[in-house]
Parts: structure tokens; C-alpha cells; sequence
């Protein structure tokens, strides 16, 4: 649970003298006059009573229980003439580092983030059963719902149909803003901007509910509401009220709905838990509307039955870190600027600032430190790398740790260290046995048991970790001012005891067998955090490993821990923790937060053998392979957008990690001879409604159409996936079948490719079935499926109807004449497509067809026409369509049979044509003739980027040709000349052009024979050329003098980033020289020799 003050008792807006809370006298009953209420709500106006905000700023709010009794006392009339506004008492003086609330100030405007919360439905195995830290770094720090309320709707139904919610429960992880969030809602309902339909909203926590034994209903609301009669409390209930039970998680008691007997009697006096249990069933306060707050773990205790509605805080984005940090250092850029670097630089710790409470921690003990920048004796200890280092520093700054340095001992500071490690023993231990009890909060009678000073908790250095608050019973409660605080101070009091404790630490009642030295110890630690099923030990077996590297002891020796502490034990505990990698059945969070232990500990080889296997295509087999390459998927930063496992799983490894594969955003599963056996278990993995998994990739597996129904049936009920890349496996009919019949239900998969399938004409039949419904599918690719045209004539017929495919490939079919005609009149008719591929489709006898379908189509952006035959004569047709259209932009006609005459056809289409941005046309038998053409039009055309004509025989003379238009055209960007039969005549025209022209970034002229001198001339025009960042001169002849020339050049040009110089007969020793002699000349230019 979170820790910023908790909300304060708030009024409705439209309230003014002389009306009743409810709105009309008779509802508000004799117990509830308007007199005290408008005292009140005068007093809260004067009073101020708003909580801190996100950015912390605004005047500090007092505790609940001072906020309810200052409310309590003016209906009883205690406050004088009820407008002198009730006293908090003295607070404990906050530390600077101390996170200060995760909600914006109440005189501004609430964070979006709570404003519009995450609809679930329902709690996840990840949240019910790891730590809050597993959780964020498992979601990479990313909260998925499809759906959001906004908080002004969070208790009306959801249709004009359904009813309200009586029982609504919002979770989120420790320090995410749940009690900022009833804070605000209750400051809005007070406003009468929210919760219009509640005439009273009580705000009430399980910090309060802690200090009774027993309780009744009736005296749960006389605890707030002490002097009001009998008639005002019964109207108080029956009236449409709101309790809020915030932070369930701190329940002293868990919550037993099976052994927890019924009661409908009010006044009975039942044990606290079983009150709270009665009141969610509807025994008691049935008409009341119950919202609770919790963390996820602790609100699995309330059966999914008795919930009507769940909802969750997400964390910050990206952006919001960015604001935090610039909220925090609003004065200074420069800093704001270097703390967001050293964020981002570590992936794990970035993850867990989408916690606002963790962001703001970090953001203020980085910019604390980088104020007090460490001098020499620590220099080698900064910036913090791990999340121990970081606690450490933040310790130490808090502690006072400057007068930690041997040049500046003295009585008084040896004194002062003293007092820090007497404090932090103190603390320590209440930490410690608090986590091994999972107790959060505590109160007077818990720290006599572990013999805390009380005097102690009241100076400021313990106000700094440790957080005082009165609760309704006038009894304090205290707690950490974050659960990570706690897990800190636990790790180092464990780290100190274990060289002198005896017995196991563990054991509550210190009855267990003897246990000697540190190793013992620290095995009996890392034997209940891989035992423990809640993760509750996960973070703090970190800590503790992290307090063995020697940095962290370094920062940390004489405050919390002894100069050399355990540093002979870092081999031997590194060992320890990869012997806990047992050989499960799947890779669980304790074996991942086992991998986070080792980097603590500075012992990444592990790891790191990891991630070079997996960077290589090793196959990984071993446990410690399979938790480090689990590890690797949350916190790598090559993993961050998609995890690459091509050739490196085995179905037992990729089985072993299906728990970690869920949050993964994109898996790249290629070529690992997966089966149909393994296509199940991914397809259970599809089906979880914990599922992140965005974009799949399962090309070239062994996959036939009983996997492809696996899949089909996950894709019935996933909610996540968007891209699924089956290409190259044996589905066949069937799978397209099973696969289309999912396509007419999923509503989220936009991109499926199944090329090289053999769906045959079977499966393009059922595709085109889908094509008839599905709306959200806007990529599919068909290509080399032996499709025929009835196939085709069923795709065709589909197109005319469906307007969300925008890309269909569909290349390399057996189509015929029938197909061809069929696709032409549907490009005629649909307005949706924006790329088709008809590669290899053997048009050349029915292009006008599809020619007359281009004059008409208005949508079509890019069309590939390779390998299809097209005559001369065809090229005509094309380029009357060309001059028609007035959308296309990119055509690619490789392969084909235009010749001279048809690319002059083009070429003329070109001079015209407005929209056009690439063209393709390699390998048509293209000579001088049709160069010239082209060169032609590009003097006049405004909008081709890019020219490809490779393989063509265009020689010097068409080289030239184009290079002369290249003087005066001033938007080609990209010119690809491969193998042009181009010799040094064309080279010197192209240099010449070259030295004028400004845009060209790209030239490509491998595989000509342009020689010294062609070599000569391009290095003269690289001396003043600018625009150009990428030269391909890979074989040409060069030699060693050509390649000089070119090397030479470079000093003058600071533009080009790449050049290709393979294949032109330098030799190892020139290559050296000449690689040097790049380096030394053009240092961001990269050369390939």
C-alpha cells in the first residue's frame, strides 16, 4: 500500500446554509442539522484540508482520523461557533527525499491517470501471486485494457439496462496513487463534480479498522459519526451512501469469506474481518455502495462472484516519467535532463518508473546526488547501476552520509554514526519481522513486541523512512514511506544479524535448529523467497545480494553495514543462487528474480552467455539458460519490441518459458521445426486474458492445419494480437479454413500471412468467406498458394465488398485469364486497397484488363507487376493508365519484356504523371534509347524519388543521359545503376552531375567498369558534393589508385555515411590503408572493403 495521507471527509459541492447533507431536511434526519453542516463546510474552506499533490506542491493534508474528528467535533458542537477551523497536530518533519503523493494538487486538476481508470476483468495469475515489482517488470511497466471509465462514471451502470455496482474494487501496485485517488474523488464528490447520485461519502482505511478487535456496524459509523442519533444514523444508511475501504491490503486479519459465520444484526459486535466480510455479501449496509482499494495480491481474498466491478490505476507512460521529472526539476533542464538519462540507461529501473511513488523516489535521490556530486574517495562509485546502489545512495544522503568520509572523523561524527546505526538497527528489525509476517502497518503494541524505542520514532532522522499517523481510535499507526523502504531496511538489518544470530532469523518463535555463519543464513533467505509463493521475498533477496558487492559496501560501511562485511562471500553466494535454477517444468518469477539477484550481486556472466547465444542462434537447453533467457525477455533492451529467438528453442525450452512468453509484445519464432504439439501450447498462451502478445511470428516451423487450428481457436477469444506470420508452413485448406472461420469473431488481428501454404483454391475460398465480415484485418498475404481462378474469382468477389484490406499479396498463383479479369473488375470497384502484389501472375495477355481497372481505381497506392510478361504493348496500355491516374506511387515492373519500346512509353507516361514516387524497371532488356527517354522526362517530372535501373544495358551513353538530367531535376533521391554495362565515360558524366546536383542521397553503380578514371572523377565531385550518404562502387575495377582516390576525397565531404568498396582487387594491405585513411578523413562514414 502506497503511502501519501489519506483523503479527507469532503462535503457536496452544491451544499450552502441551511440545506442538509442530503439534500432535503427529512433526509438528512435530527442527527444531521444544517447548522454543524454549513460550520463545516465553512471550516473546510478555511481550513484548506487538500491532500499533496503529483507535483508536491500545496499544504500537507492531516490523516483521516484528524480530518473525520475535526468533523466530528463541529456536529457535536465542540468547535466553538463552528467556524474556528480544528488544529492537525505537529507532523514529523518529511524528509526531501521522501516521495510526497502520486495525485496533482487538489487546487489544480487530477493526473489523467486518475481521472480515467483501466476497466479488468479480473485479477491475473501474475497479480494474485508475485511481488508488485514482478508484476511491473513482468508487463515491461505496460497496463493493457481494451476499456477505460472515467471516474465520474465509476458507480453509474455501464448501459440504460444494467444497475449500478454495489461492490467495486480498485487495485494497484504499492505507490501507483489508490489513496491519492480516493483523495481525489472524495475532494471532486465534495464539489459535486462526481458521485452526484451519494448524499454521503466516508472515507474510511484498514489502517483506522486495525486498532479494534471487534466491531459492530452500527458503532463502525458512530466511530465517525459519535453524536449522532439514532434517527440521523438510520438515515445516514438507508440514503445513498459510499464507503470507501481504502488499502485492504494493510487488513490486519486476511479476509475468510468461507468460515466467516453471517450477520444481519447491526449492533452485534463481531470481529473486524468478519464485519468487513458481512458487509461486502450484503448482510449488513446492503443499500450502501462498498468501494474498496487494494493492492492486486491482497484483493484475491474477495471472491470474483461478490465483485460487480474491478478497476485499475495504471502507471505512468513514457511521457508521464518525462513530466514528473520536469515537474521535479522545473528550474533546471540540465539536471532534469541528466536524471532522465541515468533512468533510461538501466531498463529495470526505468520499467519501475511508471510507478509514480518509485519515479519520484529515484527522481529525488538522483537529483539530490547529482547536486552533491560524490568527490574523489566515491568517484568510482557513481552513478548508481543497480537497484541496491541506488537505495544505498539514497540512505546515505538521508542518513547524513557526507560525514561518512575518514578525512572528517571526529567524536561527534563517530557519535552521529551511532545514532544512524542504532536507528537503523531499530527500523531494520521492524522491517524485517513486518515483511515476514506481511505486516505493512504498525502500531504501539507491534513495536513493544520488538522492543522499538518510541522516543526513537519521534526524531526527524526516522520521519525520513518512517511514516506517524492517527487513526480514529487516537492510536498511532506507523509505516514505511514505501514497501521498497521496507524491503531496503530489512535486507540490511538480515545482512547485520546473520554474522551474529544463532538460530534462523526466520523462525517467529526463535525455536529452530542452529544455524552458523553468513552462507547458512543467506541460504535459509533464498530458500523462503523461492518458496514463497506471493513473491514477498523477491525484493528484498535482492537487496540482500546487493549489499554483498563491494560498491554497495563501500557507500554503505559505517552506517548500515561494517567496513568488508561478507566480501569473501560473493563467489560462493553466486553459486548458491544459480544452484536454486532447479529444473522445472516452466521458468518461474522466483527463478527469474534469481537472475536480477546475480546482476545485484555485479555476477552477469550468466547472462551475458545468454544473450551472445541467443544473438548467434545457440540452442539453449540448461535451467540457468532458461531463466536468464527469461530474464533477458524483461529487462534487454533488444527485447524491449520484440524477442528474436530464431534457431536457438527446443518445444521443451519454449514450453518451460510459456509463463514469461505472455507479456512479451513481439515473438519472432522462426525457423525452430516446431510442430503441431507446440502450436497448442502457444495456443493456450493466445487465450489468456493476461495475453500482451501483440505480433507473432512462426515462419518456416513444421506446422499443418491441426496447429493452425490450435491457433485458430485462440484467436476466438484473444483480445491482443495484431500480426500473425505463418508463411512457409503446410497448413494447407484446412488450416486456411479453421483460420478464416476465427477471422469472422476476432476483431483485433489486423496482418496474417500465409504465404507458401498450399491453401489451394479451397483456402482462398474461406479466406474470401472472411473477407465478407471481418472489418479489422488490413493485411493479408496469399502469395504462392497454388490458388487457381476460382479461387481468385472468390477473392475478387470479396473485394468488391470489403473496404478494411489495404495490402493483398497474391503473387505467384496460378490465377488464368478468368482470375486476372476477376481482380481487374474488383480493383474497379473496391475503394480500400492501397497495395496489391500481382507478381509472377503471367498478366502479359490480359493487362488491359487491369490497365483499365488502374484508370478508374482511386485507393491503389503501390502495385508490383514483376515477372509478368508485359509486352511493349502492354507498356502502352500502362502508360495511358499512368497518365490517367492520379494516386499510385510506387509500380515495380521488374522482369518484364518492355524493351526500348515499352520503357519509352513509360518514360514518356512520366513526364506527365504528378503522384508517382518510385519505379522500378531492372531487368527489361532496357538499352540507350529508353534511357535517353528517361532522362528526358526526369528533367520535367516533380515527384519520382527513386529510379531503378539495374541490369539494363543502358551503357555510357544512357549514363549520360540520365546523369544530364540529374543537373537540373531536384527531387531523385535514390539512383540504382547496377550492372549498366557503365564504363568510365558514363562515371565522368555522373561525377559531373554529381558536383551540381544537391538531393541525390543515394547512388548505386556495383558491377560496372568505370575504373581509375571513372573513380577519379566521382572522388572530385565527392570534394563538394553534399547531399550524398550512401555510394555503392562494389567491383568496378578501381584497384588500389581508384580506391585511394576515392578514400582521399572524403576528407572534404562530411555527408556520405556508407561506401562500398568490395570486389575492385585491393588487397589486405590497401584495404588496411584505405580503411585508415576513411577513418582518419571521414570518421562517421562506415566502408566496406
Amino acid at each position: 500500500m502506497e503511502q501519501p495521507q489519506s483523503p479527507s471527509l469532503g462535503l457536496p459541492g452544491e451544499m450552502r446554509p441551511g440545506r442538509p447533507l442530503g439534500g432535503t431536511t427529512e433526509a438528512a434526519g435530527p442527527g444531521l442539522s444544517p447548522q454543524p453542516l454549513a460550520a463545516v463546510l465553512d471550516s473546510m474552506r478555511k481550513q484548506e484540508l487538500r491532500p499533496g499533490g503529483e507535483t508536491g506542491q500545496g499544504h500537507p493534508a492531516s490523516s483521516p482520523a484528524e480530518q473525520v474528528k475535526a468533523l466530528v467535533d463541529l456536529l457535536a458542537g465542540k468547535g466553538g461557533q463552528g467556524s474556528q477551523a480544528p488544529q492537525p497536530p505537529n507532523r514529523t518533519p518529511e524528509c526531501p527525499l521522501k516521495p510526497r503523493g502520486n495525485g496533482r494538487p487538489m487546487d489544480g486538476h487530477p493526473s489523467p491517470r486518475l481521472t480515467s481508470l483501466l476497466m479488468v476483468e479480473g485479477l491475473t495469475d501474475l497479480q494474485l501471486r508475485e511481488h508488485d515489482f514482478t508484476q511491473v517488470e513482468a508487463t515491461r511497466g505496460r497496463w493493457c485494457s481494451a476499456k477505460t471509465i472515467a471516474l465520474d462514471r465509476l458507480f453509474l451502470p455501464l448501459s440504460r439496462v444494467s444497475i449500478p455496482p454495489r461492490i467495486s474494487i480498485t487495485i494497484g501496485v504499492a505507490g501507483v496513487g489508490k489513496t491519492t485517488l480516493v483523495r481525489n474523488f472524495v475532494h471532486l464528490w465534495a464539489r459535486g463534480q462526481v458521485g452526484k447520485d451519494f448524499s454521503l461519502v466516508l472515507p474510511l482505511t484498514f489502517r483506522d479498522l486495525n486498532t479494534h478487535e471487534k466491531l459492530s456496524a452500527d458503532r463502525l459509523l458512530r466511530s465517525v459519526f459519535p453524536h449522532a442519533g439514532e434517527a440521523g444514523l438510520a438515515s445516514a444508511v438507508l440514503s445513498k451512501a459510499l464507503l470507501v475501504l481504502d488499502g485492504l491490503d494493510e487488513c490486519k486479519t486476511p479476509l475468510d469469506f468461507s468460515n466467516t459465520v453471517a450477520c444481519m444484526d447491526p449492533k452485534k459486535e463481531i470481529q473486524v474481518d468478519h464485519l468487513i466480510t458481512n458487509i461486502i455479501r450484503g448482510n449488513l449496509f446492503p443499500e450502501v455502495s462498498v468501494w474498496i482499494t487494494s493492492r492486486p495480491g491482497a484483493a484475491g481474498q474477495i471472491p470474483g462472484g461478490l465483485v460487480d466491478r474491478m478497476t485499475e490505476i495504471r502507471g505512468f507512460s513514457e511521457e508521464e516519467i518525462k513530466t514528473c521529472l520536469e515537474q521535479m526539476f522545473p528550474e533546471d533542464p540540465v539536471l532534469m535532463g541528466w536524471v532522465l538519462s541515468q533512468v533510461q540507461a538501466d531498463r529495470t529501473l526505468y520499467l519501475m518508473c511508471t510507478v509514480p511513488a518509485f519515479c519520484r523516489l529515484v527522481g529525488a535521490a538522483l537529483g539530490h546526488l547529482h547536486r552533491k556530486r560524490p568527490g574523489p574517495p566515491d568517484a568510482e562509485l557513481w552513478p548508481p547501476r543497480t537497484l541496491c546502489e541506488l537505495y544505498s545512495w539514497y540512505f546515505r544522503m538521508a542518513l547524513g552520509g557526507e560525514g561518512q568520509e575518514k578525512a572528517k572523523a571526529s567524536p561527534r561524527i563517530e557519535q552521529l554514526a551511532h545514532s544512524c546505526r542504532k536507528l537503523v538497527g531499530t527500523l531494520g528489525r521492524l522491517a524485517f519481522h513486518g515483511l515476514v509476517r506481511k505486516k505493512y502497518v504498525f502500531y504501539e503494541p507491534d513495536l513493544k513486541v520488538l522492543g522499538v524505542d518510541l522516543v526513537l520514532l519521534q526524531t526527524a532522522l526516522c520521519g525520513r523512512f518512517l511514516q506517524r499517523e492517527e487513526t480514529l481510535a487516537s492510536a498511532a499507526a506507523y509505516c514505511f514511506t514505501h514497501l521498497s523502504v521496507q524491503e531496503f531496511l530489512a535486507a540490511a538489518y538480515y545482512c547485520s544479524a546473520s554474522k551474529r544470530a544463532i538460530f534462523d532469523l526466520f523462525t517467529e518463535g526463535g525455536v529452530s535448529w542452529p544455524r552458523l555463519g553468513f552462507l547458512t543464513h543467506f541460504r535459509s533467505a533464498a530458500q523462503r523467497a523461492m518458496q514463497a509463493e506471493d513473491g514477498r521475498l523477491d525484493v528484498f533477496l535482492r537487496f540482500l545480494s546487493g549489499l554483498l558487492s563491494p560498491r554497495v559496501n563501500a557507500l554503505l560501511a559505517g552506517s548500515l553495514l561494517t567496513q568488508g562485511e561478507h566480501q569473501g562471500y560473493q563467489a560462493q553466494v553466486a553459486e548458491l543462487l544459480q544452484g536454486c535454477l532447479r529444473p522445472d517444468v516452466a521458468v518461474c518469477a522466483r527463478a527469474i528474480n534469481v537472475l536480477h539477484c546475480l546482476r545485484e550481486l555485479q555476477h552477469t556472466e550468466l547472462a551475458r552467455s545468454v544473450e551472445e547465444a541467443v544473438a548467434s542462434g545457440g540452442l539453449l537447453t540448461s535451467p540457468p539458460h532458461r531463466a536468464a533467457l527469461a530474464y533477458l525477455l524483461q529487462v534487454s533492451d533488444v527485447c524491449a519490441w520484440e524477442a528474436p529467438l530464431p534457431l536457438c528453442l527446443s518445444p521443451g525450452v519454449l514450453q518451460s518459458l510459456l509463463p514469461q512468453l505472455l507479456y512479451c509484445r513481439s515473438l519472432r519464432l522462426d525457423t525452430n521445426q516446431f510442430q503441431d504439439p507446440v502450436m497448442e501450447l502457444l495456443g493456450s498462451v493466445l487465450s489468456g486474458k493476461d495475453c500482451h502478445i501483440q505480433r507473432i511470428s512462426l515462419a518456416e516451423n513444421q506446422i499443418s492445419n491441426k496447429g493452425a487450428k490450435a491457433l485458430a481457436r485462440s484467436l476466438l477469444v484473444n483480445r491482443s494480437l495484431t500480426t500473425l506470420d505463418l508463411r512457409s508452413n503446410s497448413i494447407g485448406p484446412q488450416g486456411a479454413k479453421a483460420l478464416a472461420d476465427a477471422l469472422k469473431i476476432n476483431r483485433t488481428l489486423a496482418s496474417l500471412s500465409l504465404q507458401s501454404n498450399r491453401i489451394r483454391d479451397d483456402g482462398a475460398r474461406s479466406m474470401a468467406e472472411a473477407l465478407a465480415t471481418n472489418r479489422t484485418l488490413s493485411v493479408l498475404h496469399l502469395q504462392k498458394n497454388s490458388i487457381g481462378p476460382v479461387g481468385t474469382q472468390q477473392m475478387a468477389d470479396a473485394l468488391k465488398q470489403n473496404r478494411s484490406l489495404k495490402e493483398l499479396m497474391f503473387s505467384s498463383n496460378s490465377i488464368g485469364d478468368g482470375g486476372a479479369k476477376a481482380l481487374a473488375e474488383a480493383l474497379m470497384v473496391n475503394q480500400g486497397l492501397k497495395s496489391l502484389d500481382w507478381q509472377g501472375l503471367d498478366c502479359g495477355a490480359r493487362e488491359r484488363a487491369l490497365m483499365g481497372a488502374l484508370c478508374t481505381n482511386q485507393t491503389l497506392l503501390s502495385l508490383n507487376l514483376r515477372e509478368n510478361s508485359i509486352s511493349p504493348e502492354g507498356a502502352q496500355d500502362l502508360a495511358r493508365a499512368l497518365r490517367t491516374n492520379s494516386t499510385l506511387k510506387s509500380l515495380d515492373l521488374t522482369a518484364n519484356l518492355l524493351h526500348d519500346q515499352g520503357a519509352q512509353a513509360v518514360a514518356e507516361a512520366v513526364r506527365e504523371n504528378r503522384t508517382l514516387t518510385s519505379l522500378h524497371l531492372q531487368w527489361n532488356f532496357i538499352q540507350a534509347g529508353a534511357a535517353k527517354a528517361l532522362g528526358q522526362a526526369l528533367q520535367l517530372n516533380t515527384s519520382l524519388t527513386s529510379l531503378d535501373l539495374q541490369e539494363n544495358a543502358i551503357g555510357d551513353e544512357g549514363a549520360s543521359a540520365v546523369a544530364s538530367a540529374l543537373k537540373v531535376n531536384t527531387v531523385l533521391t535514390a539512383l540504382y545503376l547496377q550492372v549498366a554495362s557503365i564504363g568510365a565515360p558514363g562515371a565522368q558524366a555522373l561525377g559531373e552531375a554529381l558536383a551540381v546536383n544537391r538531393t541525390l542521397e543515394i547512388l548505386d553503380l556495383r558491377g560496372n567498369t568505370i575504373e581509375v578514371a571513372g573513380a577519379k572523377a566521382l572522388a572530385n565531385a565527392l570534394k563538394v558534393n553534399s547531399s550524398l550518404r550512401r555510394l555503392n562502387l562494389q567491383e568496378n575495377s578501381l584497384g588500389m589508385e581508384g580506391a585511394i582516390c576515392v578514400a582521399t576525397a572524403l576528407s572534404g565531404n562530411h555527408g556520405l555515411r556508407h561506401i562500398n568498396l568490395q570486389g575492385n582487387h585491393i588487397g589486405e594491405s590497401g584495404a588496411r590503408m584505405i580503411s585508415e585513411a576513411i577513418k582518419t578523413n571521414a570518421p562517421s562514414c562506415t566502408v566496406e572493403m
